[in-house]
């Protein structure tokens, strides 16, 4: 069962971003996998440091603070925007706008895994998840960062196969944005569903568009529309 969401940012350029936040499930096998690489380059070093005594030790606990609080950071702050464990999830940490992590907010997030931690075993941090449509936990929402899924979100599938007809009236841009994103989605609503939301623009198909047969016509006369205003026509040039 998925417990993910998208979340739309817009770019200080005014590009709208659509992210999908991960969930508790794949976030916490990240974690788990993050700890493994950090338990075994633990023993390996204690292994390797045991026959120096007090400076191996001294060695020993050095190398266990920067796991626990610099492991995640530097991950994070490279190209990949994620550790190993992260990475096999296919996840990376990103700010809320949808640009790279910043050093501030990575060192924020991570310095307060603390507070997530209390009272034991990150009770607050999971509370905060599962709380938020985001997912985020108390360092992400003090560092203003997002984790996210890395593979693109298309919100836009195939098409159905309609012929092109001209709209009815002239249309705003607004408008024709609507229309558009209307057909993008067709694949992903129901069929009763598409032809709901095509009968509330009852006025932009001509009427001939879908006159022939068949059911849902308001459905075949907006997306006639829709591919026309990509710029597809019907064979001959015409417009139906």
């Amino acid at each position: 069962m998925s417990l993910d969401t998208l979340s739309t940012a817009e770019t200080p350029e005014g590009i709208s971003l659509t992210l999908r936040p991960a969930g508790l499930v794949a976030r916490t096998l990240a974690y788990l996998i993050d700890f493994g690489i950090r338990l075994g380059v633990f023993v390996v070093a204690a292994m390797l440091l045991s026959s120096f005594k007090g400076v191996g030790q001294a060695l020993l606990l050095i190398l266990m603070f920067l796991l626990e609080w610099f492991y995640p950071v530097v991950f994070e702050l490279a190209r990949q925007g994620a550790s190993p464990g992260k990475r096999v999830m296919g996840l990376q940490v990103v700010m809320e706008s949808g640009l790279p992590i910043t050093p501030a907010a990575s060192l924020t997030r991570n310095l307060l895994r603390a507070a997530d931690f209390m009272p034991m075993l990150y009770a607050f941090g999971l509370m905060s998840m599962l709380l938020r449509h985001d997912f985020k936990r108390l360092g992400d929402l003090a560092a203003g960062t997002l984790v996210v899924y890395s593979e693109p979100v298309s919100l836009h599938g195939q098409w159905p196969e309609a012929t092109p007809h001209a709209p009815a009236r002239a249309l705003s841009q607004r408008e024709q944005a609507a229309i558009v994103a209307w057909a993008g989605r067709a694949e992903r609503l129901t069929a009763e569903r598409l032809d709901e939301l095509a009968q509330l623009a009852p006025d932009v198909a001509a009427p001939e568009a879908g006159a022939r047969g068949g059911s849902f016509p308001a459905t075949r006369g907006l997306l006639q529309v829709a591919h026309w205003l990509m710029g597809h026509r019907a064979p001959g040039g015409g417009s139906s």
